[in-house]
């Protein structure tokens, strides 16, 4: 199995484990990510609610799911877990993490020109299909992006 295989495996296993855990405390997983980092590996439990998350309700969940994770053992590697929420600006990866934001600001970043642009800030109108559909800030049109073409995709603050 290739280390991105295993990494792979381990963030599904992690989903599958604690996602009823993190419902139930009234939050929603936004995602799980395993990564070398410095000299160790970190497990990454990203969750949100509408209206933030509190420290309090990040420590709870940590508290809830380390243990599970410690009797479950399947992960080979020692690592740190650390249980976060996605901050203001958070990166955009699947479609129900846009499907989450629609009506947001988003700035996306393409790896080929849409409509002749790489760049385009708008809002989220929808996302079906393999595609998410922007309208541009000040703007009445929408844009079809593909996922597939995304580089990478952010939150924006309005202010």
């Amino acid at each position: 199995m290739s280390l991105k295989e295993e990494r792979e495996r381990i963030e599904e296993r992690t989903k599958e484990l604690i996602k009823d855990i993190v419902e139930e405390q009234g939050l929603r997983l936004f995602d799980v990510e395993y990564r070398p980092e410095g000299r160790g590996w970190t497990l990454r439990v990203i969750v949100d609610k509408f209206g933030g998350v509190k420290l309090g309700e990040l420590e709870k969940l940590s508290r809830t799911i380390s243990p599970l994770l410690d009797v479950e053992d399947f992960i080979p590697h020692a690592y740190n877990l650390e249980v976060t929420s996605p901050g203001l600006t958070r990166e955009l990866k699947k479609p129900e993490h846009y499907a989450f934001f629609i009506g947001r600001l988003i700035k996306v970043i393409t790896k080929e020109p849409v409509e002749g642009k790489r760049e385009i800030v708008g809002y989220i109108d929808d996302v079906e299909k393999g595609i998410l559909k922007v309208r541009p800030k000040g703007e009445e049109r929408v844009v079809h992006i593909p996922l597939s073409v995304i580089a990478k995709a952010r939150l924006e603050v309005e202010w």
